[in-house]
């Protein structure tokens, strides 16, 4: 199942590292690339409604080396139609992604000869999150993931960013790592992998970095990667389902800050092929974001030639086959609003609905107690507010979803409900 080979870094780095500090990977053989198969035809045959989707996806294909030339192109030019029409409205994390969607495999040095001035937009955008923190009790315009996502663009595509300020903002004590009262372990991973372009390039490109800078690097680097072990469960998963695929890409770059015994890899992938083989990653930005780690690459890989080796011949890329239709059954659920009161409903659904069809039908019920309004992200809907409440980064707020009393690892437009479920929306902080 399992291959492990070690990648010598390039240039300067093969000089100043030990051998122990060379990256550990471990991916999906040739021979069992089949059971990839519902990942590449669940991103390959869903329609993208917005660019920022198609950026996810065409990145994860790009870095898996698959070439589906007419659903590359739709989704080429979709994301260039965004940064196109739209790039004013995206937000910083949304711009470095579609950088690097568009960029990816490509030399960074003539792509983006005649495209620049998305780097330099991506600069103005990053910092306004840096003055927004500035102002506002240390808390971005967006969130700690997408300045993740910005400092690993401008760092691949050779934009310009403070040395100094980067190892500031990424102090892995940061209130911004915590969802609640919980490590994020997706937002540590990509800031590990952010990090480590930025120390790999002070080497590689001799950018200029004191070194009482690179060392606080190293620190957050190695801290970071802790927290990520700590959350490690005894099934392999790290953090959650989504979360693995990227805490998976940030130990692969990072295997010198960890002994081998803390974590099993092979345990990892195994448990991650077998959600897939039981239909876990329905959504194609799930799909997308844990199919590189599978295929033994990560973001850092984004600037390599070889990253892009077509190994399409081995996947069978097909449409996923629809559900014959069926009479629809029906389901009873117990939902409830909570701010500083609890407003409770009860709501009938078609079996086979998810969240948001359970908030759409309360808001049917009683629009005053159960009116909502939601944005789409690249994840699906997002609640922005409830009874005219909204959710606010600079307070740090927002809509939390639970049924029966957990928080839920999933997205409202994604999450499955059952019969007799207890599903609520609470108004909390971060």
């Amino acid at each position: 199942m399992r291959q492990l080979r070690q990648l010598p870094l390039v240039g300067l780095l093969l000089f100043v590292l030990l051998p122990s500090q060379l990256c550990n990977i471990c991916e999906v053989q040739e021979e069992d690339y089949s059971q990839l198969d519902p990942l590449i035809s669940t991103m390959v045959e869903s329609k993208y409604t917005r660019g920022i989707q198609a950026a996810n996806v065409l990145l994860s294909l790009k870095l898996a080396g698959i070439s589906d030339l007419s659903s590359e192109g739709r989704m080429t030019r979709q994301v260039e139609d965004d940064v196109t029409n739209n790039k004013s409205n995206l937000t910083s994390g949304q711009l470095a992604l579609s950088i690097m969607a568009l960029g990816a495999c490509q030399n960074p040095n003539t792509y983006f000869e005649q495209d620049r001035y998305l780097i330099r937009q991506l600069e103005t955008k990053f910092e306004a999150e840096i003055e927004n923190m500035e102002k506002n009790n240390g808390n971005p315009l967006t969130n700690y993931y997408q300045l993740g996502l910005d400092v690993l663009a401008l760092c691949l595509f050779k934009g310009n960013y403070s040395t100094t300020k980067v190892a500031e903002l990424f102090t892995p004590g940061n209130k911004n790592f915590r969802l609640g009262h919980k490590f994020s372990v997706d937002t540590g991973a990509m800031a590990v992998l952010a990090l480590t372009c930025v120390k790999r390039s002070t080497y590689r490109e001799n950018i200029k970095c004191h070194k009482k800078d690179l060392k606080r690097i190293k620190y957050n680097i190695a801290s970071l990667v802790k927290k990520i072990l700590r959350e490690k469960k005894a099934n392999g998963l790290i953090g959650n389902i989504y979360s693995t695929g990227e805490a998976m890409q940030a130990l692969f770059v990072s295997s010198r800050h960890y002994k081998e015994r803390e974590w099993e890899c092979q345990r990892t992938l195994d448990k991650v092929l077998e959600e897939i083989s039981h239909g876990a990653f329905r959504m194609p930005i799930a799909a997308a974001q844990v199919l590189p780690a599978l295929m033994g690459k990560t973001l850092l890989d984004i600037n390599k030639y070889s990253c892009c080796i077509n190994n399409t011949g081995y996947f069978n890329i097909s449409p996923v086959t629809a559900t014959p239709t069926v009479s629809p059954s029906y389901i009873k659920v117990h939902y409830s609003v909570k701010i500083r009161e609890t407003y409770s409903t009860e709501v009938t659904v078609r079996k086979g609905s998810v969240f948001l069809d359970v908030m759409e039908e309360a808001q049917k019920i009683n629009k005053a107690e159960f009116g909502f309004t939601s944005v789409e992200s690249s994840w699906g809907p997002y609640i922005t507010s409830v009874q005219g409440v909204t959710a606010n980064n600079n307070n740090r707020t927002y809509w939390q979803l639970l049924n029966n009393g957990k928080p839920l690892d999933q997205g409202v437009g994604s999450y499955i409900v059952h019969e007799g479920d207890n599903l609520e929306v609470r108004w909390s902080t971060y």
